[in-house]
């Protein structure tokens, strides 16, 4: 048990997001993950819930909760299918949030509702194939043509790609001035000159499409741009702040499910004629993946905490990120080991638990990035 008490609200809402994972999601999560099923279904009952939009004012057709009860419901779902977990973040974390943080009035009447309900999904387009961590090196382009900005490039690794009816991209109006000159825009994917190239096939988070894009000639209306020219990148790292607090919740919940599949499966499969769970060296495997796993929980609900406080959280939620990514990776490792050649097959869900994982310590900022952006921090506060 954590010593943070929750209110009558966040109770609700983690009790609601745990019902439904258990009911809708969990039931469905290994065949959706074997067949690269894209779960809509479980999304258009995720956004009547009001969970594709937590953080949306209810002005604009959201929730109107803190990020603190965000976490809470994400730790929940991520926990049934992390596919699932990451389309609920990349809605959330990193179109809602920007739009609703950067977005003029008649962005976010224009936008936000039909996001925050679930009738439309977003994505972030940033990434591109020689553009990830290294953001200035971007080659997508954008110039002014009268009423409209034309966009030209190719972005990679796109969460919901395949699915998004709304995109924000990111496109360079200036190369010469590198991450000075990056800006934001909001894309129809409608908009013709949009292309959905290959869906990647990949280790994890199967449940998902993951695609390239392809802009050609894509006319982007100029009301469509985000706060001004040149705030792009600006834009693109304070989303990315909170974005990294979902995938690190994301990472929890994996670690958490992971955990509690190990310890009933220690109590029900025997050796030597005892339960397996009566085992010292298994029971300090299971010591170690609890306390790994609380304390990736509270870094994430420090980080989570600190942003509903409006108190600059940049640092935390590297740490948290981090953290609980290689938690994650860790914990299913040793599940899969305490499962021995049962957790190497799919009739455990532990293995898709191990390949989820892995995805946590490389999107929205690899593990390296979280470790240089904490040193940064670190070393400009100690004096």
């Amino acid at each position: 048990m954590s010593i943070i008490s929750l209110t009558e609200e966040q109770k609700m809402v983690r009790n609601t997001a745990q019902e439904f994972m258990e009911n809708e999601i969990k039931p469905v999560a290994a065949i959706n993950d074997k067949e690269h099923r894209f779960p809509k279904e479980i999304i258009n009952k995720l956004g009547e819930l009001g969970f594709m939009g937590m953080n949306v004012p209810e002005e604009h057709g959201g929730s109107g909760l803190d990020y603190f009860s965000y976490v809470l419901a994400l730790e929940e779902i991520s926990k049934g299918c992390a596919s699932t977990g990451v389309i609920m973040s990349v809605n959330n974390s990193l179109v809602c949030s920007p739009l609703k943080t950067f977005g003029n009035t008649d962005q976010k009447l224009s936008f936000l509702k039909d996001l925050a309900s679930g009738n439309k999904l977003g994505c972030f387009m940033l990434s591109e194939p020689e553009a990830g961590s290294d953001v200035a090196s971007m080659k997508t382009t954008a110039f002014l043509d009268g009423d409209y900005y034309i966009l030209n490039g190719t972005k990679s690794w796109i969460t919901n790609g395949a699915e998004a009816d709304l995109a924000i991209v990111f496109a360079s109006t200036d190369r010469s001035l590198k991450h000075k000159g990056i800006s934001a825009f909001i894309v129809d994917m409608k908009t013709p000159g949009i292309n959905i190239g290959k869906l990647e096939d990949k280790l994890g988070i199967r449940a998902t499409s993951t695609a390239q894009i392809f802009f050609e000639d894509c006319k982007i209306p100029r009301e469509n741009l985000l706060r001004s020219e040149g705030e792009g990148f600006k834009i693109a790292l304070h989303t990315l702040d909170g974005g990294r607090i979902g995938i690190a919740t994301q990472a929890v919940g994996i670690a958490q499910a992971a955990l509690e599949e190990s310890a009933r499966y220690m109590k029900e499969r025997k050796a030597f004629g005892r339960p397996i769970s009566d085992f010292q060296g298994l029971q300090f495997m299971i010591a170690d993946m609890a306390t790994k796993t609380e304390a990736s929980r509270l870094l994430v609900w420090q980080a989570a905490i600190m942003k509903d406080q409006n108190i600059k959280y940049g640092k935390q939620s590297a740490m948290a990120k981090l953290f609980a990514a290689e938690t994650a990776m860790w914990v299913t490792t040793k599940a899969i080991q305490i499962h021995g050649g049962y957790g190497y097959t799919t009739d455990y869900p532990v293995e898709r638990f191990f390949r989820d994982a892995k995805i946590t310590e490389i999107y929205e900022g690899t593990s390296e990035i979280q470790r240089l952006v904490i040193a940064r921090e670190t070393l400009k506060e100690i004096q």
